[in-house]
């Protein structure tokens, strides 16, 4: 437990502040500054041998990160959630906005619900679903069913959403997103998630049950049941698919309940991204969706036509993580070189506060999220200078941030956005 300052009205009246949060809310002042974050999908890697002792992020020939890390900026690492805990997209970015993990759970439906556009109502329980490949003996060869395209996607939807309206008194809804992706929602009284998820999580195993997380619970049993019911009349009507003839459920859950983002930090939230996962993160605190941009060039383009519109700028690029997952060495190396040409037109209208992060790393080696730091770069006005060359985990390793949690990655931002009175006497 902590004081305050003595409230500004009163100087008698000191107010016993209970939690770090409301602590920050007290200090915290509208300067009108602007401030960008900038997240490089899973850009965290780890150097090993077979990569030349390299990580893809040293081996990219990035000249203006290079130019901006010369100018000033400090760097660190940061830890998404606990040390040894390996984040989900969802919990890596909550942190990056400044809300612990563990605390604020949000299931991957809710957030591919929200990022497509649906309308959620109370009680909706959301799954964020896959396609994939089944073998003959029903075992998942392909995760993501060799990635087909969105088109595909819609197609195979459209039929599910045909010929499955309801079960029982259960309406569902099904609405597709990119490639492989799609997302279902089961629409009636008393249901209730978090779920677990039906994806195995790797190849060569059969889908799992969808199962409560409360056993004693009515209401996630109910949904278990429809979970159930809803793969045995839809696996039929895909049986004769080439690729994708399965599909997976994950991230089974109903709506929290999270503060807004701009009653939290006083800035006018706007978000910039492309696939409706991220979409939907940025929309559940509170940011307002800026639609159009498919590339990081549009996106940047938009960030300078929005400028005057807004505070603070979320801007998501996400083919780092597709490359880190495929364990692609090289197309993770370019998709940085590629985000670092276009990161020139950002800088025409440079934010007061500029961080360049990722949500959490997906080492090649790794082919998947893991619980590795991810590297963090900070520039502003009084962000000092570490005295480095480039951006580079290991440059991140001897940076002044040192190594500390996501979650406060914000309020560095805010302070060194001036936007924190002076705590104490």
């Amino acid at each position: 437990m902590v004081r305050r300052q003595p409230d500004h009205d009163n100087e008698s009246d000191w107010t016993m502040t209970t939690t770090l949060d409301e602590l920050y809310g007290k200090l915290t002042t509208r300067t009108g500054a602007k401030l960008a974050l900038i997240v490089l999908d899973g850009l965290g890697d780890i150097a090993t041998a077979a990569q030349g002792n390299m990580t893809p992020l040293e081996a990219a020939h990035t000249p203006n990160l290079d130019a901006l890390v010369r100018s000033g900026c400090a760097q660190g690492r940061m830890i998404p959630v606990a040390p040894g805990i390996t984040p989900g997209s969802g919990p890596g970015h909550l942190a990056l906005f400044g809300y612990d993990p563990i605390t604020y759970q949000v299931g991957r439906g809710v957030i591919e619900a929200l990022g497509l556009g649906v309308e959620l109502q109370a009680g909706d329980v959301c799954a964020r679903a896959n396609f994939c490949t089944l073998d003959a003996e029903g075992r998942v060869s392909d995760r993501r069913a060799g990635r087909i395209p969105t088109e595909e996607c819609e197609r195979l939807c459209g039929i599910l959403k045909r010929k499955i309206k309801k079960i029982g008194t259960t309406e569902i809804l099904i609405t597709p997103g990119k490639e492989h992706r799609f997302v279902v929602i089961f629409r009636g009284a008393g249901l209730e998630g978090p779920l677990t998820d039906t994806d195995p999580g790797r190849e060569g195993h059969p889908i799992a049950e969808a199962k409560p997380t409360k056993p004693s619970s009515a209401k996630q049993k109910k949904v278990a049941k429809l979970i159930k019911d809803f793969y045995k009349l839809a696996l039929p009507l895909l049986q004769n698919e080439k690729k994708a003839n399965g599909f997976l459920l994950r991230g089974i859950a109903h709506q929290p309940d999270i503060p807004d983002f701009e009653s939290r930090y006083q800035l006018k939230p706007a978000c910039l991204a492309v696939y409706p996962m991220y979409k939907g993160l940025a929309q559940l605190v509170g940011m307002t969706k800026i639609e159009g941009p498919q590339t990081i060039r549009e996106q940047f383009e938009r960030y300078l036509a929005e400028y005057d519109n807004y505070d603070f700028f979320f801007i998501h690029y996400k083919y780092t993580d597709k490359a880190g997952e495929d364990g692609d060495f090289e197309a993770k190396k370019r998709y940085i070189e590629e985000f670092d040409a276009a990161l020139p037109i950002l800088l025409q209208k440079k934010p007061d506060v500029l961080a360049i992060t990722g949500d959490h790393s997906t080492p090649c080696a790794v082919k998947g999220h893991s619980w590795h730091p991810q590297p963090v770069l900070l520039h502003s006005p009084y962000s000092g200078t570490d005295k480095l060359d480039r951006f580079t985990e290991t440059g991140a390793n001897q940076g002044s941030l040192g190594i500390f949690e996501a979650k406060y990655l914000i309020r560095l931002m805010q302070a060194n956005a001036k936007m924190f009175d002076k705590f104490g006497a």
